[in-house]
């Protein structure tokens, strides 16, 4: 099966326009989790606002992975990390992840109308936290794609390490 290649970009944007991530927010209770699926009746804005927190709190970044349980290529970035536990801890110890549902059952279209536009799923946005601000990189997944049915684990690795936290 043919995917439509989607040309990939990278964008630096301060996220003023996105409730809450200047400041510390103080909303989010301490047993709050966030989602490891797309679950449509998750509060991607609160869940986003954990996230900071959490990242803030461990000095990683967030790493949104924005996606549906219909999308195939989101099942191949899951089994991707399931399956090469060194890029699971890369992925870990550098980045808050958070996945943010699209779906027909809840596109949260008031949500992903505040980032840049996907071409594609899944699509993956980071938060990189800074200590003037934070920033917004926005990354399409299929130039990180092997060319079958996975991920390439360099293209992969690059990307990762690219936007991991400074110490």
């Amino acid at each position: 099966m043919q995917r439509t290649i989607v040309c990939s970009f990278l964008l630096a944007v301060n996220l003023a326009f996105l409730p809450g991530l200047h400041a510390q927010p103080a909303a989010a209770p301490a047993a709050a989790t966030l989602p490891t699926t797309y679950d449509p009746r998750r509060d991607p804005d609160a869940d986003l606002i954990l996230a900071i927190t959490q990242a803030r709190a461990t000095h990683r970044n967030v790493f949104i992975e924005v996606g549906g349980s219909w999308c195939v290529w989101c099942k191949y970035m899951d089994t991707f990390f399931a399956k090469r536990k060194d890029m699971q801890a890369l992925l870990n110890d550098n980045y808050v992840v958070l996945k943010v549902n699209m779906s027909r059952e809840n596109e949260n279209k008031a949500f992903l109308a505040k980032l840049p536009k996907i071409t594609g799923y899944p699509h993956i946005f980071i938060v990189v936290i800074g200590p003037n601000g934070n920033s917004l990189v926005s990354q399409s997944t299929n130039v990180l794609e092997d060319g079958d049915v996975s991920y390439d684990k360099g293209k992969f690795t690059l990307f990762l390490q690219r936007y991991k936290p400074v110490p």
